[in-house]
């Protein structure tokens, strides 16, 4: 069996709609993880999936966050949350059993301001993931982390680095943090295919981002182990960027033999 396996940050699902069926009809995926929906799960469009032949577990938000998983096959397990002992009414965590393969939808803080408030949660966010995975899973499960980390790894995922040097983006603590929560034991599926720079996935809408490709690679599918020696490929669609109302995220996928 084999499993392509998609994530998006869409940037309000409501414009987006549109343009992520179409994606269904022509890649058919088998499960897509779509991040910043911007709507209560009442306003999801589910009987549009449906119709088009997919399920949903959502957990949504009015106007901001919200992370959705959307499948051929119905989810199960669905959990919508860390599940600790924090109060924290931000949706932005959504998982499920998919099959046989776990998969976690994630859109990680933004961070706003090195220093500020929102930059602590980000951080403190990041450590409550990993914890949320140490708790959850074993690193021989086939898991499958997938979503907007608002980080960079590396210089090489970034158009600029010293442009972005010190940012939310890149900065060293945030690139700990995301290679704290890949020590569980995941490892960027992209990387496993690709090795050269220039490769992005989020363009800025002003000053002609994607027309001179002034991109950072902050969306991602990681892999557990198990996983990873499945996945035979890995891609950016850099097409869904262009036309009429864009995101300004595209898909990242990972292609799986499961």
């Amino acid at each position: 069996m084999t499993m392509k396996l998609v994530s998006w940050n869409v940037n309000s699902i409501r414009v987006r709609e549109a343009r992520l069926l179409r994606l269904l009809e022509a890649e058919r995926p088998d499960v897509v993880c779509l991040q910043e929906l911007k709507v209560t799960n009442e306003v999801f469009p589910f009987e549009a999936l449906r119709e088009a032949g997919y399920h949903a577990a959502v957990h949504g938000q009015k106007t901001y966050n919200g992370v959705a998983i959307v499948s051929r096959l119905e989810p199960e397990e669905v959990e919508r949350g860390f599940g600790d002992d924090e109060d924290d009414a931000q949706a932005r965590l959504v998982a499920a059993r998919i099959g046989s393969v776990h998969v976690a939808c994630v859109y990680v803080p933004n961070g706003a301001e090195v220093g500020s408030e929102k930059w602590a949660y980000k951080l403190g966010w990041m450590k409550r993931l990993r914890a949320w995975l140490d708790r959850r899973f074993a690193s021989t499960d086939p898991v499958a982390l997938c979503g907007d980390f608002n980080v960079a790894p590396e210089d090489c995922d970034v158009h600029d680095p010293e442009a972005w040097e010190g940012s939310v983006l890149t900065h060293p603590d945030a690139r700990k943090a995301l290679q704290d929560v890949r020590g569980f034991g995941l490892v960027d599926s992209f990387r496993l295919h690709h090795e050269d720079p220039g490769f992005f996935s989020w363009w800025d809408y002003r000053m002609l981002g994607f027309p001179k490709n002034r991109g950072l690679r902050i969306d991602h599918v990681d892999l557990s182990a198990p996983l990873a020696k499945q996945c035979r490929g890995a891609s950016i669609d850099r097409n869904e960027r262009k036309g009429k109302q864009p995101s300004d995220h595209v898909p990242v996928i990972a292609d799986l033999d499961v």
